[in-house]
């Protein structure tokens, strides 16, 4: 599965025997007579997943071709991805996770590639200038695997009782295809996916296109705005799918596990209620369609966030989908710079959730607030502990960024800052927020930046100092 020697692809097999020296010369050696590039990085050098995402270019589209095969646990796939070179490059690298590679282009012409871990490392026949625009074609095939994270979920390509759901917060999208697999590059998408007769196969974005021949079934789903690969997905099943619009037009489809049908029928009928809401709170939504996926209960162990239409492990509480679709203006939309700033996503959705509560006759955020400080909002005193483990923007480790800290204590900073603002400046904030970097990176700097210019008058410095990157409760020595 993992081969540390180059695979030549472009020269025939011969008998006769060539000295080491010579090869590594052609190799090396550009169709010029020289390298004029430099091999682009193994990694982005994430705080947390330093080996994920690469250097030197930057992806504009991904045109993924996908067959599998539920029965034989098989994914056949053809990956076109098309970048752009931000250096000279006489090497590149994608994330690419197990999987067995038959063939790699450049720009038409075939490619010298070798795999170590993750890393499907490719030479051109050519070297690309800076800012020079390429398509890498990607041939690949195989039984993709179930990745476990750091905390233990479990992401990746998971296998499921009728097909499978490919997950891929914050790793797992390099299971099933290769990439720069780091929310630092977000590219357009088109997906198509075929799969035996009977099945469905739902991905992001609008579905353009649905034909059945010769029991197979082909699903062709584009994504137009910009999306981090991490909340690109696949979900393969007995769906039964249902398409409908919200009040202002905007598409609406959901697929749903017939066994979850009747379950999730009505809270699911809430996603226009909740679009609308949302867009009052937080500007215009960000993309082309909404919806949901609702699978069975075991097939998947969390709810995320993927782009348009998050995935569910059963029938979701309006509470959860309410998390989910604001994710699509936190998160999807405005995407972190790097997996230290999940509270950006986490902090943003839990309070939503508070929010949505306030407005619907439940408790206010001060309430939810007020009991999480006091430390009754849980009913274990484990949990009420956990809130105050490690700073929100701080977490120890990759297994953290998960943790209650970036979700309820996250929801706390933006709490702290309405309380500093008032409500008028605290919503033209998170309004002007998403809409300043809407399909773009952002981090924590750039946020703190951010409130600090559109509230030049207020002091958020005990904010940052004791509630985003102090350690401990604050108010408590």
């Amino acid at each position: 599965m993992v081969s540390r020697r180059f695979r030549i692809t472009s020269v025939p097999r011969s008998v006769t025997v060539v000295p080491v020296a010579v090869l590594l010369v052609f190799a090396l050696t550009a169709c010029d007579g020289g390298v004029r590039g430099s091999a682009g990085a193994s990694g982005v050098r994430d705080p947390y997943f330093p080996k994920s995402g690469n250097g030197g270019y930057d992806v504009t589209h991904y045109g993924l071709t996908l067959g599998y095969d539920p029965g034989a646990r098989r994914l056949m796939g053809k990956a076109e991805v098309a970048a752009r070179a931000e250096q000279d490059l006489s090497a590149f690298n994608l994330d690419l996770k197990g999987m067995d590679v038959s063939s790699v282009e450049v720009e038409g012409k075939a490619a010298r590639f070798n795999r170590s871990g993750q890393e499907l490392t490719v030479r051109p026949h050519d070297d690309l200038d800076k800012g020079a625009r390429f398509t890498t074609v990607v041939r690949y095939s195989g039984a993709p695997e179930t990745i476990t994270d750091p905390d233990d979920s479990e992401e990746g390509w998971l296998r499921t009782a009728d097909g499978a759901l490919a997950l891929g917060e914050p790793t797992g999208s390099m299971a099933w295809f290769p990439g720069n697999h780091h929310p630092s590059d977000k590219a357009t998408y088109d997906i198509t996916i075929t799969v035996p007769e009977g099945l469905k196969a739902v991905s992001n974005g609008e579905l353009r296109g649905e034909v059945t021949r010769r029991g197979r079934s082909e699903f062709d789903w584009h994504v137009g705005e910009p999306m981090a690969s991490y909340v690109a997905t696949v979900a393969v099943g007995k769906y039964e799918t249902r398409r409908s619009k919200t009040a202002d037009g905007l598409p609406v489809y959901v697929a749903v596990d017939p066994e979850q049908a009747r379950a999730s029928a009505e809270v699911l009928a809430r996603i226009p209620d909740i679009v609308e809401w949302a867009e009052l709170n937080f500007g215009p939504y960000p993309f082309s369609s909404t919806g949901a996926i609702v699978d069975r209960e075991d097939d998947a162990g969390y709810a995320l966030e993927t782009q348009n239409r998050p995935v569910f492990p059963g029938a979701p509480g309006t509470d959860l989908l309410v998390h989910e679709l604001v994710h699509q203006w936190y998160g999807n939309s405005v995407t972190p710079k790097s997996w230290r700033d999940m509270w950006l996503n986490e902090g943003f959705a839990t309070y939503a959730e508070w929010l949505w509560q306030e407005d619907h006759g439940g408790d206010t955020a001060q309430d939810v607030f007020d009991a999480l400080y006091e430390d009754d909002y849980f009913d274990s005193r484990e949990d009420s502990d956990a809130v105050w483990a490690f700073p929100p923007a701080k977490p120890p480790s990759a297994a953290h960024i998960s943790d209650s800290p970036v979700y309820e204590r996250g929801a706390m900073v933006l709490h702290k800052i309405r309380e500093t603002v008032g409500d008028d400046a605290f919503y033209d904030i998170v309004q002007g927020w998403a809409a300043a970097h809407r399909h773009g990176n952002a981090d924590t700097d750039d946020f703190t930046a951010y409130v600090e210019g559109k509230a030049p008058d207020e002091d958020f410095s005990e904010i940052w100092e004791d509630w985003l990157y102090g350690e401990g409760k604050p108010g408590e020595s």
